[in-house]
């Protein structure tokens, strides 16, 4: 399957949650998709449609493949600690979830567009490479020729505004760099995401 790159809101309408963040189109219309969505019954769900669509959120959530996101799943399943837990900490050290989480990009699409286009350094070298897993200490910046770029420098001044901070990560506007400080804690994890129930559909 390919990466999704259709309507945002039309995804999260379906899901019933805002997995984009913030957007006003999703605030006014609440209920499902189509036609229909807002008087559709819904039966109850089975225990693997629940799962199922919590593994899709995610995927959605952090624009991974199903390929990648089995990967990444089996990853977490071999290091020693609470396998669902594991796998949102994999999820949010991707190169292009903290470039988002940075305040680099509005978007994670936006950021993994900026990754992909080499305007981000991790540790000095340019890393062109989205699903790049980050490790506690990387120095993750806005190379030198791109700190010009008015969508760049847009975003970082509108976020120096809001002062949205992370635990885990560090942050200097004036060098335009950060340090990926630790895995994050489940409860500093901002998404609204059931990965147990991810873990029982693998499991299966």
């Amino acid at each position: 399957m390919a990466r999704y790159t259709g309507p945002t809101t039309k995804k999260a309408r379906s899901f019933g949650e805002p997995i984009y963040g913030f957007d006003k189109s999703f605030e006014r219309r609440k209920y499902g998709p189509g036609q229909h969505g807002q008087s559709r019954r819904r039966r109850q769900p089975s225990n693997y449609s629940l799962q199922l669509t919590e593994k899709q959120k995610a995927k959605y959530t952090y624009g991974v493949l199903e390929r990648q996101f089995r990967k990444t799943f089996g990853e977490a399943n071999r290091r020693h600690g609470v396998t669902g837990e594991i796998l949102l900490q994999l999820l949010e050290a991707r190169l292009d979830n903290t470039v988002y989480r940075l305040g680099i990009s509005p978007t994670r699409r936006g950021a993994r567009q900026l990754v992909g286009h080499r305007h981000v350094t991790v540790n000095g070298h340019v890393v062109n490479i989205p699903s790049y897993v980050l490790k506690p200490g990387d120095v993750i910046a806005v190379r030198g020729k791109s700190k010009g770029l008015e969508v760049i420098t847009t975003q970082v001044g509108a976020k120096t505004n809001t002062a949205r901070q992370f635990g885990w990560l560090e942050w200097n506007p004036d060098q335009m760099q950060g340090i990926f400080l630790a895995y994050p804690q489940r409860d500093q994890i901002p998404e609204k995401i059931n990965e147990q129930l991810i873990v029982e559909l693998y499991s299966k």
